[in-house]
């Protein structure tokens, strides 16, 4: 046999080999799922039991800020991650970025179990873009009245009471000025909060200069509202964290309910997305159908006092107005002109350039 023939023999026996199976052989490694979320939204026992059932292993990277999400995801153009966790008010950016890649609803069954509000994906703003669904809803928290029932009749149903002087003193709100304008907002009757006109601006930071002297203080975390409104007897507060101040402020002994207001409530929703660098389509999909099932979901209402897209919560009705949060039309002049409002300036001061 010639040199040429047995090198070719050598190799045709060689590629031969490479498709039959062996004691050599390895098993091929597990399939590996990136995912890219918030703390509570994917723990350890959760990611378990999808690793246990699809035989497959989960790199939970966390986040604590819109801004560390951004930055994890834009760093490498979507590529570190398959699936990540978004706010609808976020969502649009990461479309325009080519971050994010939409949806198939038909191949998540737990779609079904979801609340009417949540399958009516075109009702929420940023979620459908060009006919196609670029997330699945998956928990949601929205910002209602929480007050003192020793010190009411009957329980506030509107907005407007965070401005009753008959309560100067005794209310408590939240220090944030996106937010906040978009409450004044809502106060004015708007049906647009999260768009100021040029018009409108002295009429809303008016509004705001009124909310500042009509309250207690104004807190940052769940932690501190809850100690400012045992001590201080605190008759109102409007609850930025929702439910999860509920929990803290009960379990600390107040006797207290929690309302939606007629106006509607801001509420934030976050949803599930598939990320342009998604390497299994397939298994990302078992996540978002995982996501979905009931003893999963319910762990946002037991642990984190969140709300559940396929269970309504005890303090919530399905005529409650919830109002998505959506981009306002600019964050920088909401907060310059915050600052200015609690710090005390009179209106002159606060519209200044």
């Amino acid at each position: 046999m010639t040199c040429v023939r047995r090198c070719s023999f050598l190799l045709l026996l060689c590629c031969l080999a490479g498709l039959l199976p062996g004691p050599v052989a390895q098993a091929a490694e597990p399939g590996v799922l990136r995912v890219l979320a918030w703390p509570g939204y994917a723990d350890p026992d959760v990611v378990r039991g999808f690793e246990q059932r699809h035989k497959v292993r989960v790199e939970v990277t966390l986040i604590d800020s819109d801004a560390a999400l951004w930055q994890r995801m834009s760093a490498s153009g979507g590529k570190d991650f398959d699936v990540f966790a978004v706010n609808t008010a976020e969502l649009q950016r990461y479309i325009d970025g080519a971050l994010a890649q939409p949806v198939d609803p038909a191949a998540i069954p737990n779609i079904s179990r979801q609340l009417p509000r949540f399958r009516q994906v075109e009702a929420i703003p940023g979620l459908v873009r060009g006919g196609q669904v670029y997330g699945v809803p998956y928990t949601y928290a929205e910002m209602g009245l929480i007050y003192d029932r020793s010190q009411f009749v009957l329980p506030p149903d509107s907005i407007q009471a965070l401005w009753d002087p008959g309560l100067r003193g005794r209310v408590l709100a939240y220090n944030g000025g996106v937010h906040n304008f978009s409450l004044a907002m809502l106060s004015l009757g708007s049906e647009q909060p999260f768009r100021i006109g040029a018009e409108q601006w002295r009429s809303t930071v008016e509004r705001l200069i009124e909310l500042r002297r009509n309250v207690l203080g104004f807190y940052a975390q769940p932690e501190d509202s809850v100690d400012l409104f045992r001590r201080h007897r605190v008759a109102l507060m409007l609850a930025n964290y929702g439910t999860q101040q509920l929990r803290l402020l009960r379990a600390a002994g107040a006797d207290v309910g929690y309302v939606i207001p007629r106006e509607g409530a801001l509420a934030w929703l976050d949803c599930w997305v598939v990320a342009s660098g998604a390497r299994d389509r397939q298994l990302v999909e078992a996540w978002l159908n995982y996501m979905l099932e009931p003893e999963v979901s319910g762990l946002l209402v037991s642990r984190q006092s969140l709300g559940s897209t396929i269970a309504e919560s005890a303090e919530n009705r399905p005529q409650d107005h919830l109002r998505w949060l959506e981009a306002v039309e600019d964050v920088g002049r909401r907060e310059r002109l915050w600052v200015r409002v609690i710090s005390g300036d009179r209106l002159a001061r606060v519209l200044a350039p």
